[in-house]
């Protein structure tokens, strides 16, 4: 079994991303083989997810540990996401020629993808609100135990399905798509919980299309060999690292690169997937502005944590202003 120490690089490079950010595993790693290395879809999708099930079960059991896991939540979504997974693999082969399964599950992929990159901005959207509703006093207090959830059995079942039939057939979702469903659906879960439900109901769905993909799709045990040398060590990296790291800026990185992922996958022309990148990267950044201002906030980041150093500054060089 030889090791391709050149997609290792590749693939530690993405590990960093996934421990900075928690997410993009598959959203990056399949793209990448796919795009970067020539690897046919089914096996990039094949081989990723076998192993993303190997790494997933490490953060779960953190999250356990630390309480942060609504487990009620993960059986329903598990109800929904386990056997659909097998169904996406199942659809996936059942679509003719290898040709047409290749077109189909890089068509899904890129699907999926687009889906992901609106997601985050989806995410870090809701999250300004949130700050905002804080600011002003009009947010509930953030509670000291953890809130009581109320299960709702069949939109968390549907959920569960509809992310285990887009992992199955592109690995990509997990870690995505399923965590923004959650956070529409239970707004009352605290950021922590919500990543620990998603981490740990993503173990049984990955295994289960890994499994699927095992024995029906393209698995190749020395790609997925290689994967692992490279992410293993590079989530590791991240994740030491995220504490110091502009995770806002990481996030933007990972939302442009999802995007200029998913026009390539789709087909789009190499003139035309720059003329969109170049535009998001015009009108992305203003409308972000724009928002930033109608909520209240500096037009940049940068003005607000330099307003606060400045604060802290004042306060420490005023010994009034400390002793109070």
């Amino acid at each position: 079994m030889t090791i391709d120490w050149l997609l290792v690089a590749a693939s530690f490079g993405i590990g960093v991303v996934v421990g900075l950010t928690g997410m993009g595993g598959g959203a990056l790693m399949t793209p990448v083989l796919v795009l970067v290395f020539g690897i046919p879809p089914l096996t990039a999708v094949s081989s990723d997810l076998v192993a993303a099930a190997v790494m997933k079960p490490v953060g779960s059991i953190v999250h356990l540990r630390r309480g942060t896991v609504n487990l009620s939540l993960v059986k329903w979504l598990c109800v929904g996401s386990v056997p659909m997974a097998f169904l996406g693999v199942m659809v996936v082969k059942s679509l003719g020629t290898d040709a047409v399964v290749q077109q189909t599950i890089q068509v899904a992929l890129g699907v999926a993808l687009l889906i992901a990159a609106f997601g985050l901005a989806f995410r870090a959207y809701t999250r300004l609100l949130e700050r905002a509703r804080r600011r002003d006093g009009r947010a509930e207090p953030l509670p000291q135990e953890r809130p009581q959830v109320e299960v709702r059995r069949l939109p968390t079942i549907l959920v569960g399905a509809v992310g285990g039939l887009v992992v199955g057939m592109t690995s990509v979702g997990s870690g995505s798509l399923i965590i923004i469903a959650l956070m529409a659906l239970y707004p009352v879960l605290k950021a922590s919980q919500l990543v620990g439900t998603d981490l740990v109901q993503a173990v049984p769905l990955v295994a289960a299309a890994a499994v699927a993909h095992i024995f029906f799709g393209d698995f190749q045990l020395a790609l997925t060999t290689s994967l692992l040398v490279g992410c293993v060590p590079g989530a590791w990296v991240g994740a030491r690292l995220s504490s110091r790291a502009p995770g806002g800026f990481i996030r933007r990185v990972l939302a442009f690169v999802l995007l200029a992922s998913a026009l390539k996958l789709l087909g789009l022309g190499t003139a035309a997937t720059g003329i969109a990148l170049l535009a998001a990267l015009l009108v992305a950044p203003t409308v972000w502005m724009v928002v930033r201002r109608a909520n209240g906030f500096p037009a940049l980041a940068r003005s607000q944590r330099h307003a606060k150093a400045r604060a802290a500054s004042d306060v420490g060089n005023n010994p009034q202003t400390a002793a109070r």
